[in-house]
């Protein structure tokens, strides 16, 4: 995974042009968000003042008087306040005010310099930290540094984008989900200490180095929440719907029109064959060939095979779109896995990190089997990502949806243990789901959601899917799901359960209940196994509405209208 730690470029000459058009069209509207912006925070920073005057009466204050209650308004809604206002004072000083959206800007400025300086730590510069040359905790610590800069990127693209009032107020979704991003980024690489004995003991040292950004990443995250919040109160988005200079589609015309085509394999840029038909032989080398950044679709014809490869679309190749001859003949294989020596994140058959991707009649397995735990065949980090009629097949973690916006249609997806897992924004729409036979003692979950900040955009759905036994499954009982972190989301709608479905329905992590800070919930589910009589009494877990299940609609949850939309058959709605 070395070839991943390349960085994303901070923003191009057409999206800055695309920004400094809008600067000048919205003006006006600058003002009133401007206006509305001062408003909210001078209220909410007067009730915070008079919480802490009472808090401290008859003590006295370190905080300058003058301090700008801007900056405390701000710091109210992060979940790390201390972090906040130590952070952000220097910056700002005490004298005057300053705009909400500046302070946002400065927020991610000052976990991109503390971030820096872990990314360091963890390439061995100043003492940092060096690893064994091989073995499992090489292996850890380069994820990290590929994690970590994963999570650069995304502070990067944010700070890019939150160039403005008027371009805030359009990048608003992207930066809540590239900011959810950085924060799970930081914790995968924390969490890969756990994953053997020989490097837990670093665990403790590794979470405490990344203390300090974690927290700064989570108040930007925090702030920009609180800014979509007023964005929605005062209802400016309606307000810039009628503008007439509307942001381009993720995928221009031309390229739906292509992937619409059915004759798409052959129109491809690059052929891969086995039999030597095609240009290239192996997957990763047609994937050399893909150009670095490219807004222009690369279409790559897998032709029918067996492609026993390590596969990363690194995240330099954007806008690839890879068609096979089916989920079940045009199969991308491998058996890595954690018992014999390889982190959950670099085991997955097919990694992907360029944005953009489309995967479309293809087949991702891992043949490790039960016996060798977490080995993963498909694992996206990828945003704006695309599985259709794809095969997903393994035991343990089988689906990793690590990050970002991800939609999954008409997939076959096979497993035991948590096998479908992550902290992305993902939709799963109209796919079997296969619960197989795990190994004696486990029990079979079908999600382990990781939600780790209330303020990130994540979660599973999983809609209109069905639910049936693998071929081997036969007395096992399977559960819906287990809250791996602990705002753990994930939503059941419309989708068939058999009988092999425990009434219980969900399955603790630890212990005998959850965490009441997660969200599960479950609507107009049907067959022996949705019964909802029989589930746990948790706080967390929610029978909704009809109105309440319309937030997790692909149009509302990912809003794949501006990216799915005439790429591949799917509904919007629930």
């Amino acid at each position: 995974m070395g070839s991943m730690v390349r960085s994303y470029s901070k923003i191009n000459a057409a999206d800055q042009a695309r920004l400094e058009a809008r600067r000048k069209t919205f003006k006006r509207t600058l003002i009133i968000a401007l206006s509305s912006f001062a408003l909210v925070g001078i209220i909410v920073a007067a009730v915070v003042g008079t919480t802490v005057h009472n808090d401290k009466s008859g003590g006295g204050s370190n905080e300058p008087q003058s301090m700008s209650t801007s900056v405390k308004a701000a710091c109210d809604v992060t979940l790390y306040k201390d972090t906040c206002m130590s952070s952000l004072t220097p910056m700002v000083g005490s004298t005057g005010e300053i705009k909400p959206e500046d302070i946002f800007r400065i927020s991610i400025q000052v976990a991109l310099q503390e971030l820096a300086k872990v990314v360091s730590y963890f390439s061995g510069g100043d003492g940092g930290l060096v690893a064994a040359s091989d073995g499992m905790s090489a292996s850890v610590v380069g994820n990290c540094r590929d994690l970590l800069g994963l999570a650069l990127d995304h502070l990067n693209m944010s700070l890019a984008s939150a160039s403005g009032v008027s371009s805030l107020v359009d990048a608003v979704v992207d930066l809540r989900s590239w900011l959810s991003t950085a924060v799970t980024c930081q914790h995968t690489c924390i969490d890969g200490f756990l994953e053997s004995a020989e490097l837990v003991q670093m665990h403790d040292g590794v979470q405490n180095r990344l203390q300090s950004s974690t927290e700064l990443t989570s108040n930007s995250l925090a702030i920009v929440t609180w800014l979509s919040n007023i964005l929605s109160t005062f209802k400016l988005r309606k307000l810039l719907s009628h503008r007439g200079d509307e942001m381009p589609e993720w995928v221009s015309p031309g390229d739906r029109k292509l992937l619409q085509s059915t004759d798409l394999r052959s129109q491809a840029n690059a052929v891969v064959a086995k039999d030597g038909s095609g240009k290239y032989k192996t997957i990763g080398a047609a994937l050399a060939a893909v150009p670095s950044n490219s807004n222009k679709r690369f279409v790559i014809y897998v032709k029918k095979g067996v492609y026993n490869e390590h596969v990363v679309v690194d995240k330099t190749k954007w806008n690839v779109v890879m068609v096979g001859d089916g989920m079940d003949v045009s199969i991308v294989t491998g058996n890595l896995n954690v018992v014999d020596g390889t982190p959950t994140f670099s085991s997955a058959t097919f990694s992907v990190f360029g944005q953009g991707f489309i995967a479309r009649d293809m087949g991702f397995v891992n043949t490790a089997g039960a016996i060798k735990q977490q080995a993963v065949a498909l694992q996206s980090s990828a945003d704006l990502s695309i599985f259709y009629r794809c095969r997903i097949d393994a035991f343990q973690d089988t689906l990793y949806v690590h990050t970002n916006r991800q939609f999954y249609r008409d997939c076959n997806i096979s497993g035991t243990v948590d096998f479908i897992f992550g902290n992305s924004a993902v939709v799963l729409q109209n796919c079997n789901i296969h619960p197989k036979k795990p190994i004696l003692g486990q029990q079979n979950t079908l999600t382990a959601q990781g939600k780790i900040d209330p303020n990130q955009n994540t979660g599973i759905v999983i809609h209109n899917c069905t639910i049936w036994p693998g071929a081997n499954l036969t007395s096992v009982q399977t559960y819906l799901g287990r809250p791996w972190k602990n705002y753990s989301t994930t939503v059941y709608t419309k989708t068939y359960m058999p009988g092999i479905i425990a009434p219980q329905g969900w399955l603790p992590w630890v212990g005998t209940t959850a965490p009441n800070t997660i969200f599960y919930a479950e609507f107009q589910n049907y067959g022996a196994g949705a019964s909802t009589k029989g589930r746990v009494n948790w706080k967390g877990l929610k029978f909704i509405s009809a109105s309440q299940a319309s937030k997790f609609s692909v149009s509302s949850f990912i809003q794949g209208g501006k990216w799915i939309d005439k790429t591949i058959p799917y509904n919007p709605n629930l």
